[in-house]
């Protein structure tokens, strides 16, 4: 490790991270273990916080005012300006395809990727199923929304927007019954008591779910190899397959797709996958084991030619 220059106080590693609470606490999560890794005084971090433009918009759906790249836009430019030397990320927020301009050179290990549901006062729910009849659900993602009207028709998904705190001040607010956040987020942000997990095979995650991604600029090898030392190959492993079939299926923030890579006991890794139409009516899932990003690309083929019109439209293929 003495090979690799480290930061100093007089030039501090400069992390970027959006503003928001979680935000804030995966940025802190990030610096603690680059600074166990290599041994650095906490002079020798500095995070540097800003809103995104996501952040700012919170009245209408993500597909409509420019996708996942609302998330990433800001901090892509102070990277690729060196503004600051890396940036933290919540996963499922970056856009699959990314600039060649930056590396994803580390993922910390994956937290909890589950769902949980939240009620608001008044409400006695603890799975989708428990809710009462026509009972409002707000969510701003395709998946979930999808997921919730294929086992609950009855049920009303409506937009609900803004970083958890919102989502939960809005659904105490009576604007919405329930809600759907992650596991890992609420987690993250001490909020260990909120909501009731759900069952994976009841809910299968978004790509990425509970992971966290660190992006230095490409041609930044000093860089790199400090963000090399805090991979948890594992989890970057399962997180990329889950990626490489988003990549191929074509599916962006519009497209209702739920993927989750795990590794089973004799250590191999399993992908599994769902796509649906925007009213959850139809659905093709799938699995497959993973060896290499070839095998998670034929299940992403595989499923669009099982699936009906109603789903394959909404992927570029």
């Amino acid at each position: 490790m003495a090979s690799i220059p480290l930061p100093t106080t007089a030039r501090p590693l400069r992390i970027g991270t959006r503003a928001s609470p979680l935000a804030l606490a995966q940025a802190h999560m990030a610096a603690a273990a680059l600074a166990k890794a290599h041994a650095l005084a906490p002079e020798a971090l500095e995070i540097v916080a800003m809103t995104a433009t996501g952040d700012k918009i919170q009245d209408r759906a993500l597909a409509e005012v420019g996708g996942k790249a609302l998330w990433t836009r800001e901090l892509d430019a102070a990277l690729d300006a060196g503004a600051i030397d890396i940036a933290v990320h919540s996963l499922k927020d970056v856009e699959t395809i990314r600039d060649a301009r930056f590396a994803l050179g580390a993922m910390l290990e994956r937290a909890d990727p589950r769902d949980r549901l939240v009620v608001r006062g008044g409400v006695t729910a603890t799975t989708i199923a428990d809710l009462p009849h026509g009972a409002r659900l707000g969510t701003s993602s395709p998946r979930r929304a999808a997921q919730v009207r294929r086992l609950r028709p009855d049920l009303v998904t409506m937009l609900l927007r803004g970083n958890v705190q919102t989502r939960l001040a809005r659904l105490e607010g009576g604007e919405v019954d329930a809600t759907l956040l992650a596991a890992a987020g609420l987690d993250r942000l001490g909020m260990h008591d909120i909501g009731q997990a759900q069952a994976i095979d009841l809910l299968l995650p978004a790509a990425s779910q509970g992971a966290i991604g660190i992006e230095c600029r490409a041609d930044d090898a000093a860089t790199s190899a400090l963000l090399k030392a805090i991979d948890h190959a594992p989890t970057h492993r399962a997180v990329a397959a889950e990626r490489a079939l988003l990549a191929t299926l074509g599916g962006d923030c519009r497209s209702p797709v739920a993927a989750y890579a795990h590794w089973l006991d004799d250590g191999a890794l399993r992908l599994d996958a769902e796509i649906f139409s925007d009213d959850g009516a139809e659905h093709v899932a799938g699995h497959a084991l993973v060896t290499g990003r070839g095998d998670a690309e034929a299940l992403a083929h595989r499923l669009l030619d099982e699936a009906p019109g109603s789903v394959r439209r909404l992927f570029a293929v």
